[in-house]
């Protein structure tokens, strides 16, 4: 390529100093400019300098063996004579930088930078790089970089969800002996390392009770690790619980997956509905239950991994062993400490103090005053017998809550389900037609009044009755008559 008009054809500056110029230079002076030269040659991609003209001062030698010339020999051109399609002479004269631009050399595509080098305000030289050699090299690391952005949001949204233990041994509410002791046992349980075997109906709160294991024992600040497997598909229990690698199945992520063992590293895993795990999955929990390791799905390194495990189910696992659902040697690897939870209607006088404690729960701050539950309602409370346990006792109080008007709890605030059989009195006496009918006109006023958007006069309407009528029955039940109706309840 021809020199541009005008240019010096003479080179500007020597390859390498002579060793008379380098005798001449301190000693610590020569040892820095031959550190820099090495610097120069070891960057891994092309690097080229030229003066504020566009003639080349320095070109190191991983450019020249890319280029295919002798790097020493190109001092002193210039750059157009050396770079194909160069801007280097253009960034001089402009005196703005180009950053990770395309530039394409001998057929092939490149990403560069040219960056001006100034002094005293002025262009002095232009630092030229070769930053990837190659396009399809940036889109490759982009690639890269986008699949690690993926896999930090990934353990980032799982670091979040194994710490997220919500409850501890003061969220176990009950006043019952069998809770009592029943706390004392798990207490008991956080403090060594054997699995826990967890039974009791549903909605007695055996997720509860892992968790507070776990947030008393030393693996506290490790994960805690939950997996239903009464939820996974019976043909991905294996990749659930001891993750996959690349390519290990179609459908699989392309980075694979750690498996939940594998996550629960230091911490305890939890498995509910243990009786639901599928048969042909049960030697395989045992081995690792018992070695601590265990290998991805499609994979051959052993990981070992450091946890405790708690199980838990609603079912008798004794029977399905004799039933033929369930190892033997299964159940007596995992029922090492067993804690069962008794129903809630076997301990009824833990029913009220779980009514308040989840009422303060769903309150949220709501109500300031907090809410409270009428002798009759508390007795309707009594004798339910809660087959849904904890967890029906929660969606009950939840539902009241939602149409509620005030912050005291009637008895005809809850669901008819509840109240269709009157609950018995502590002191034996029956139940007063009176009292009946007095129940029942105050929950159709109520009901009217809500339908209405407390509108009196469209209540009364809804009732059948006037107006003046509705407020004198309102006044007598202890309903709220609002402003409009001081003179009218008389």
């Amino acid at each position: 390529m021809p020199s541009p008009e005008g240019a010096n054809p003479r080179p500007l500056a020597s390859p390498e100093p002579t060793p008379e110029q380098l005798a001449r230079l301190p000693r610590w002076a020569a040892r820095q400019l031959q550190m820099y030269r090495l610097i120069l040659d070891h960057i891994h991609n092309g690097v080229v300098v030229t003066d504020a003209q566009g003639y080349i001062t320095h070109f190191n030698e991983p450019y020249g063996r890319f280029l295919g010339v002798d790097h020493k020999a190109q001092i002193g051109r210039h750059a157009t004579e050396v770079v194909e399609n160069t801007r280097m002479h253009i960034v001089a004269q402009t005196g703005k930088p180009e950053i990770n631009l395309s530039h394409r050399i001998m057929g092939q595509d490149m990403v560069v930078q040219r960056i001006p080098i100034f002094k005293d305000g002025r262009v002095i030289a232009v630092f030229g790089q070769v930053m990837f050699k190659d396009v399809r090299d940036l889109s490759r690391l982009a690639r890269k970089l986008s699949l690690l952005e993926s896999k930090i949001k990934f353990y980032e949204n799982e670091l979040i969800s194994l710490r997220s233990t919500r409850y501890t041994m003061d969220s176990i509410i009950g006043q019952s002996a069998a809770i009592r002791d029943l706390k004392n046992e798990a207490l008991m349980a956080s403090a060594n390392q054997s699995p826990v075997l967890i039974s009791g109906e549903s909605g007695t709160g055996k997720e509860l009770f892992a968790q507070a294991i776990h947030d008393a024992s030393p693996r506290r600040l490790h994960p805690f690790i939950r997996l239903n497997c009464s939820a996974i598909p019976a043909d991905l229990f294996e990749a659930e619980l001891f993750g996959y690698e690349r390519g290990a199945f179609t459908g699989a992520r392309n980075e694979g997956k750690p498996g939940k063992f594998e996550l629960a590293h230091g911490g305890t895993i939890f498995l509910d509905e243990i009786g639901d795990l599928p048969l042909a999955m049960q030697p395989k929990l045992l081995r690792v239950l018992e070695e601590k390791e265990l290998e991805r799905v499609g994979g051959t390194a052993v990981i070992h991994s450091d946890f405790r495990l708690i199980a838990a189910t609603n079912q008798n696992l004794e029977e399905m062993v004799g039933l033929g659902r369930f190892r033997k040697d299964l159940f007596y690897r995992l029922n090492v400490i067993p804690l069962q939870i008794p129903p809630l209607r076997g301990r009824p006088e833990d029913i009220l103090p779980l009514a308040r404690h989840l009422l303060g729960q769903l309150d949220q701050g709501v109500s300031q005053e907090g809410y409270t539950l009428t002798p009759e309602a508390q007795d309707v409370l009594l004798a339910h017998p809660w087959p849904g346990n904890v967890r029906e006792l929660s969606n009950v109080l939840e539902r009241v809550l939602s149409s509620l008007r005030g912050q005291t709890i009637h008895l005809e605030d809850l669901p008819y389900c509840l109240r269709r059989t009157p609950p018995s009195q502590p002191d034996g006496r029956r139940w007063r037609l009176r009292e009946v009918l007095a129940r029942a006109e105050r929950e159709a006023i109520r009901h009217a009044l809500a339908v209405s958007g407390d509108n009196k006069a469209q209540a009364a309407q809804v009732l059948g009755i006037h107006r003046t009528l509705l407020y004198k029955k309102m006044k007598r039940h202890g309903l709220p008559l609002g402003p409009e109706a001081a003179g009218q309840a008389v």
